[in-house]
């Protein structure tokens, strides 16, 4: 049985995991900036501008605060394991039960707590977050990562 389920297993070269983990990284952040924006500027908020501005910022230093090291994570996850290794586990079970956690509360939150504008800035700062910080596995996927990016 234990060779029957080898055999299924959707493998891949960790080349192929961390470009699944550059785009999940780069596609998710992008989508949330994108309906953040689209919220905040529709919405009647004051100074949408100026707040998405603030937005911006408060992710870039989430970013290099917080996920670099997160992202760094996983590159090393997916280097340790090497090849040959089921596609989907380039992220562990506990992080994608967080993904799902995370991405249930921020849809209750924009459903039943916050008005739009101010949902709109937190998608915002969070997806510019996760879109910066996938440099750091496309940096090291091509080799080259950078004096902040972990090595």
């Amino acid at each position: 049985m234990d060779g029957t389920l080898e055999r299924l297993k959707p493998s891949a070269p960790a080349r192929v995991h961390m470009i699944l983990a550059g785009l999940l990284w780069s596609v998710v952040g992008t989508l949330l900036a994108s309906f953040g924006a689209v919220w905040v500027w529709s919405s009647r908020l004051p100074h949408a501008v100026l707040w998405s501005i603030v937005a911006i910022g408060i992710g870039l230093i989430k970013s290099w605060l917080v996920l670099d090291r997160a992202a760094g994570r996983i590159v090393q996850r997916i280097e340790d394991r090497g090849d040959g290794r089921c596609v989907g586990g380039f992220l562990s079970v506990g992080t994608w039960l967080l993904i799902v956690l995370m991405a249930g509360s921020g849809r209750a939150l924009r459903a039943w707590v916050l008005p739009p504008g101010i949902a709109g800035l937190l998608y915002l700062g969070i997806g510019i977050a996760l879109a910066a910080s996938s440099r750091v596995i496309w940096l090291r996927r091509a080799g080259t990562a950078g004096p902040h990016e972990p090595a």
